[in-house]
């Protein structure tokens, strides 16, 4: 029985039936099938796993850091992270599990049952989750390759009187944009004007390519006070099982979002919080060990010479492709026969919009957060492939 049809006999909660369908969990299974090269979810590959930090947990764990810790997190951990990302270690930082939790607390904490929240289409399928998990109710501004930028007018008409959040994500996922100046100070204007929150997803922000820099939301002085971020570890260090994420938070709304990560979750993992803050005692620990800019060449180049048409992501380690130009066939049946024949698993791209419409039904999503010697690989096979 789905949990759309749970839901509506009454077996769990209504608000179940709203969350996102989590199709991807099939497509894996059907790669595994044929040995694909999964480039479908983005879980790292690259960089490599620091020894260090692997060596300090083990440490923690043999020296007997295995009991609860601050709910709020480790003080050396938090001093770290505000040293980095800024932010009051004290009033302003809160170690959370993962990026995933620190979204279910900002939103669970700045939003009620029936408020509106403003997500961008295409966007990461978690934020319709949190969403869901809060009661409220999700409104959706559209955005289109090649910039994948907001029509002004489409974001202004987004607002209105139930308005209590926006969401965004820079660098994006599945989009690879990163907000721009101009974009951020017309959300800040409209966050004003409605009195609207602003939740900004950061966990990408160390990938950015092309000599851009990444710009956080929080940094804008008529954001500060209304912006929650969003940060992780999972991807810049790849430690995705540590689920070791943060929330940088104005100090009148710490509080409040401690509060409900001690009822979410309680706290992070103590012994992994004491590693991190080991090992970022050392100088270069937040240096990246490896950018990804080879690895987005690899894609673009293995996309483009199959005859898919796409633009270089700026920032994150996703690319979003338009296979229309090779083949008639929904995106999720070439993605199938893709992991089938060619034994590369790519994402559907209508997996990451709101369902209106066929507007993702030609793209597919490749995540590039892999290994050179990987991406080169599933290169060839591309290459060897006849769709």
């Amino acid at each position: 029985m789905s949990t759309v049809e749970a839901a509506r006999q009454g077996l769990v909660s209504a608000r179940l039936s709203r969350f996102p369908r989590g199709r991807l969990f099939g497509l894996l299974a059907e790669g595994a099938k044929y040995s694909a090269i999964d480039l479908a979810v983005g879980t790292p590959a690259a960089p490599e796993t620091a020894p260090e930090l692997i060596e300090a947990a083990c440490r923690a764990l043999r020296g007997g850091t295995n009991q609860y810790g601050l709910p709020h997190g480790d003080p050396r951990l938090r001093q770290a992270i505000a040293a980095r990302a800024g932010g009051d270690p004290e009033t302003g930082i809160t170690v959370t599990a993962g990026a995933t939790e620190a979204l279910a607390v900002a939103m669970l904490t700045l939003v009620d049952a029936g408020d509106e929240v403003i997500l961008f289409d295409p966007g990461y399928e978690n934020f319709l989750s949190a969403v869901a998990m809060a009661g409220a109710v999700p409104r959706y501004v559209p955005v289109a390759a090649p910039h994948w930028r907001a029509d002004p007018a489409d974001l202004a008409a987004a607002f209105g009187p139930r308005t209590r959040a926006i969401v965004i994500n820079s660098p994006g996922n599945p989009t690879g944009h990163i907000m721009s100046r101009e974009e951020l100070r017309q959300i800040a204007e409209l966050c004003e004007r409605w009195d609207v929150a602003l939740i900004a997803d950061e966990v990408y922000a160390d990938f950015v390519f092309d000599g851009r820099s990444h710009l956080s939301a929080a940094a804008l002085p008529e954001l500060a006070e209304r912006t929650v971020v969003i940060r992780s570890l999972s991807k810049s260090h790849a430690v995705s099982g540590w689920r070791l994420g943060y929330l940088k938070a104005p100090a009148r709304l710490t509080p409040a979002l401690r509060e409900v990560h001690v009822a979410v979750a309680g706290m992070a993992a103590t012994p992994l919080q004491q590693a991190v803050a080991v090992a970022a005692a050392e100088p270069g620990f937040w240096a990246l060990r490896d950018d990804l800019a080879v690895q987005r060449d690899i894609a673009l180049s293995a996309l483009r010479e199959m005859g898919a048409h796409c633009a270089a992501p700026e920032g994150g380690c996703y690319v979003m492709a338009d296979i229309s130009p090779l083949t008639s066939e929904d995106c999720e049946e070439f993605a199938f026969r893709t992991a089938r024949e060619a034994g590369v698993l790519l994402t559907p791209g209508k997996y990451f919009f709101s369902g209106a419409g066929e507007r993702g039904d030609h793209l597919v999503r490749l995540a590039f957060n892999r290994s050179v010697s990987t991406m080169e690989e599933a290169r060839g096979r591309l290459a060897a492939y006849v769709p």
